[in-house]
């Protein structure tokens, strides 16, 4: 088991025994799983701390939703979903921002968020990479073929594992190109977006072929559909908290070092198992 280390805003944390488990907070009236009920900032803020008690090391905060077919806001509208949220978590824990766009990253880190979750992996936003070179935050790079308006209409790959580990490497590049420090970056395979049933099979079987220079990888399956397909609980989002469960540990088994999730209680338990077996003699 090797030792993978994170920088996030000069601060050094060690993955490799304990995984992490990032709770999901969509300040948006139409994410896919849990839109409008965390919309208003007061909502928003119990349903953090109640992830923090539960044991989320990170809150990933985000005010755009990214499901299929989704339809992107503006700047001003976003910001001020966000930052009143994360100005008063700040302190609290660990908060990511969920965005694409240097604007909103720069006025999260202003109100105290410590890392930049990117769908788009730094392709959305010229700006996006001098900034976080002069700020030194955590900078998680995901993989999306296409956009959310059209990610999931025909996704089409020669080989999906080869293709998103060569996009890592190639986002991994630009990075230390505008003098990113490698350690503060994290990467994700964007499992879903832009993703056949068997594309996602495939990636998270796959995990060690797409770490990148030791790098942590995050993870997030939490409530996705595909898992509807594969336990047949097509119907109703709530059907799958097991099977996501089931992934947190799995995953953990194959390499995952952080865990994007909407039921945190559950998948902190599903982890430290994972990780007691990881670690036994």
């Amino acid at each position: 088991m090797g030792v993978t280390l994170w920088k996030i805003a000069g601060e050094i944390f060690d993955l490799s025994a304990r995984g992490w488990i990032m709770g999901v907070l969509n300040v948006t009236p139409d994410s896919f799983s849990d839109g409008g009920r965390f919309f208003q900032t007061p909502q928003a803020l119990g349903q953090a701390r109640k992830m923090i008690a539960n044991g989320a090391n990170i809150i990933d905060i985000g005010g755009e939703s990214t499901r299929p077919g989704a339809e992107p806001i503006d700047v001003t509208e976003e910001k001020r979903r966000v930052i009143p949220v994360i100005k008063e978590l700040a302190g609290e824990t660990l908060i990511s921002i969920d965005t694409s766009k240097a604007d909103v990253a720069a006025a999260a880190l202003d109100a105290g968020a410590k890392i930049v979750n990117d769908v788009t992996g730094g392709r959305g936003d010229d700006a996006m990479w001098p900034l976080l070179a002069k700020r030194g935050a955590g900078f998680i790079i995901m993989h999306m073929q296409g956009t959310p308006l059209t990610m999931q209409r025909a996704p089409t790959y020669h080989d999906v594992v080869a293709e998103v580990a060569d996009f890592f490497r190639q986002q991994y590049a630009c990075a230390l190109k505008f003098g990113l420090d490698p350690m503060t970056l994290a990467f994700d395979p964007g499992i879903g977006f832009g993703k056949t049933l068997e594309h996602n099979l495939s990636l998270l079987k796959n995990l060690p072929r797409l770490r990148v220079n030791d790098r942590p990888l995050v993870l997030g399956v939490s409530r996705k559909s595909f898992l509807g397909k594969i336990s047949g609980h097509n119907g109703s989002i709530h059907n799958r908290l097991l099977p996501t469960v089931a992934f947190t540990s799995l995953l953990r088994m194959n390499g995952a070092d952080v865990l994007r999730v909407h039921d945190v209680e559950e998948n902190v338990d599903a982890l430290r198992v994972a990780d007691a077996l990881r670690s036994a003699p």
